[in-house]
């Protein structure tokens, strides 16, 4: 809040940390010049505007300070926003307020990575390597219900080491592969003894602690004109009478010929809630238990609701709730038919984040700042085993790595995007730089392939590319203009590679080959150097550099012929 802080607080408005940065008016009379869209007001009356759920508040200054600053306003776990504390310098970073439940533990963390600072997370999760049992979910794309108290509960038994009993119904088990995980979270038929000690995580509603993944689909079928408040409260009575959660819808699905509804748009646009359409040819080929013939007289489909809540869910999808006719109340206009179906991968690209990381050469020391960021923010790394391998001191115990095999790049694009596409924030690794010869480009193509609606959020942090490291290792060969060529002629012709060979040959650029020789691959460096040697004298300086960044690097240097 003070003059001093002004350089940190651009940063983390920057990088996006924030959504606008304030100063007290004391503090903003010590600028020459002030930005338009800063705020300048008195610490209270900023906090009185802005003290809301789910806010966050990053303050720069003294701790004690900030602490006797927000006292005022604090009122409950469920109410209060998340509060982190930072050093002018950014040095520490300090979780203050809604470590778990207002996110500002994994806040911290994932600040201190960014700014290249420390974060000091003192809670008893954190300390004792244990799971935090209420706010895992969110990096899962999950959404929490049940009382505060309850989880309170929880949380303390966790903390005293009782068993956590696990009842999962849905949504991927990855999480359990962590380290966090397995050290207290059992699934176990103890649950007869005891229920208070238990953990949900599923479509159903729940009194208690549960998380639930986006896994069902809501079919609806209506009149023309329909109010919004029938549409409502169908959709409410629905899940209350079928023991569902509001929190694990997906989203919604009709008829195409309601696709210009305009009560079904609004709905939707209120609990944000994707909605998906089909035509009738789509809905009438899905086997249903309450087919209609006044359904198909009129729209080409013995069904709408019970065909679109299965179309949705795509294969391995179950009908949970048959379809229920709701009628019009006095005040309002129509008719609209429920049915509900869970699908079996949960939906929730809105929530989802796929990080395309560059995790450099080999050795941490080359691992960026903005990469770093990106891992800690993700619940899920995956990558070729031993780039994993040399990540693996900096994964926390809560986060899951997949394995991947050297050729397999597709597959772990395609594993990358379905898991973020459930709402998880997965990182995709690369060594070296994921946009020059990684996974960036392809990990798009798949991305692009999706509809608009099915996309999660796609974020490329730039690494060290081997090409820079190996160029430092000998001086400073990249002065000047500098290109690079891959050898390999599995995605392009080995025509066309010797075409570019030539083209850089003759321009006279300092040239990278990459990939320059395979077990298959025998022949085609030698033909490279022959074409060099058409353009370049024999004497010219040429650098052999393999496992850059690695313990058994080795950097060679020759002449060209």
């Amino acid at each position: 809040m003070s003059a001093n802080s002004f350089p940190l607080l651009k940063l983390i408005l920057s990088r996006q940390h924030v959504d606008r940065i304030a100063l007290t008016p004391a503090a903003a009379s010590n600028l020459e010049s002030l930005p338009s869209d800063l705020v300048v007001a008195h610490a209270s009356e900023i906090l009185q505007e802005n003290w809301t759920n789910g806010g966050v508040f990053f303050f720069v200054g003294a701790i004690g300070a900030v602490t006797r600053l927000i006292a005022p306003f604090l009122k409950s776990k469920r109410e209060d926003p998340a509060v982190v504390v930072l050093d002018a310098r950014g040095s520490f970073v300090i979780p203050l307020l809604g470590g778990h439940q207002a996110g500002a533990e994994k806040l911290a963390i994932q600040l201190a990575e960014d700014l290249g600072g420390n974060h000091v997370i003192t809670s008893n999760s954190f300390v004792h390597n244990q799971l935090a049992v209420d706010c895992f979910g969110d990096s899962w794309g999950w959404i929490r219900s049940g009382n505060i108290s309850n989880w309170n509960l929880l949380i303390h038994a966790q903390s005293r080491g009782e068993e956590i009993i696990l009842d999962q119904k849905s949504g991927s088990h990855l999480w359990r592969k962590s380290y966090a995980a397995s050290q207290i979270l059992v699934s176990s038929k103890a649950e007869k003894k005891s229920k208070l000690n238990k953990l949900s995580i599923g479509p159903y509603r729940n009194e208690k602690c549960s998380w639930h993944p986006s896994t069902l689909w809501i079919g609806i079928g209506c009149e023309r004109y329909t109010s919004l408040g029938l549409i409502s409260r169908a959709l409410d009575q629905t899940l209350w009478d079928s023991g569902l959660a509001q929190e694990a819808v997906a989203g919604l699905a009709s008829i195409d010929l309601k696709s210009n509804e305009n009560s079904l748009i609004s709905i939707a646009n209120q609990r944000q809630w994707p909605i998906r359409y089909y035509k009738a040819e789509e809905l009438s080929q899905v086997l249903i238990p309450n087919p209609s013939s006044l359904v198909e007289h009129e729209v080409g489909t013995p069904s709408v609701a019970e065909a679109s809540a299965l179309l949705a869910a795509e294969h391995g999808g179950v009908l949970l709730t048959e379809k229920t006719v709701y009628h019009s109340l006095p005040s309002e206009r129509g008719a609209v038919t429920i049915a509900i179906a869970e699908c079996v991968k949960p939906f929730a690209p809105q929530r989802g984040e796929l990080h395309l990381v560059g995790s450099g050469p080999g050795e941490l020391a080359f691992l960026t700042q903005d990469a770093r960021y990106a891992l800690s923010r993700s619940v899920i790394w995956i990558g070729y085993k031993p780039y994993l391998d040399f990540l693996e001191p900096i994964r926390r115990v809560d986060q899951v790595r997949i394995d991947g095999q050297l050729t397999k790049e597709t597959d772990r694009c395609q594993k990358a995007l379905d898991l973020a596409q459930e709402g998880a924030c997965v990182s995709l690794i690369s060594s070296g730089e994921s946009g020059i010869y990684g996974m960036a480009g392809l990990a798009l193509e798949l991305l692009l392939a999706q509809s608009p609606s099915s996309r999660p959020g796609f974020f490329v942090h730039p690494g060290l590319s081997v090409l820079q490291v190996a160029a430092a290792k000998v001086g400073a060969p990249l002065m000047s203009d500098f290109c690079a060529i891959s050898l390999s002629d599995k995605l392009t012709s080995w025509t066309k590679i010797e075409t570019r060979i030539t083209a850089a040959a003759a321009g006279d650029f300092v040239i990278a080959l990459y990939n320059p020789r395979s077990q298959e691959r025998t022949w085609q460096l030698r033909k490279a150097i022959q074409i060099l040697l058409e353009y370049r004298g024999p004497d010219t300086p040429s650098i052999f550099a393999r496992q850059i960044g690695r313990p058994n690097q080795t950097i060679r240097m020759y002449k060209l012929a």
